[in-house]
């Protein structure tokens, strides 16, 4: 049951594992998740993974989870820039044009 699920992964993020492959692809259900714990998009479907407004509340709760960011959002400097704050570790996980940025590095 939807309801069910959406509520499971606003108390744990990484519930998102558990559910059916349909609701992982459920954007809103995925949203709640990261919104808990950023590194449960590693759960979500991977046409997700480059959506950047969740990709977004990922980095924003656990910087990490740019790790599992579509390559193309890595090279976001936005992005990037929102999960080093949350995570010097995530600097790890951008392109490798941004891990060669001073500023960024500096920032790390």
């Amino acid at each position: 049951d939807r309801q069910f699920v959406t509520e499971a992964v606003r108390q744990r993020g990484s519930a998102l594992q558990f559910v059916s492959k349909d609701l992982q692809s459920d954007r809103e259900i995925v949203l709640e998740a990261v919104r808990q714990d950023g590194t449960a998009l590693q759960f979500a479907a991977k046409n997700l993974h480059r959506d950047g407004a969740i990709v977004w509340a990922a980095v924003q709760q656990n910087g990490s989870a740019l790790q599992f960011a579509f390559e193309d959002l890595q090279s976001n400097r936005k992005l990037v820039q929102e999960a080093v704050r949350k995570s010097g570790r995530a600097m790890q996980f951008a392109s490798n044009k941004l891990q060669n940025d001073r500023l960024l590095v500096l920032e790390a």
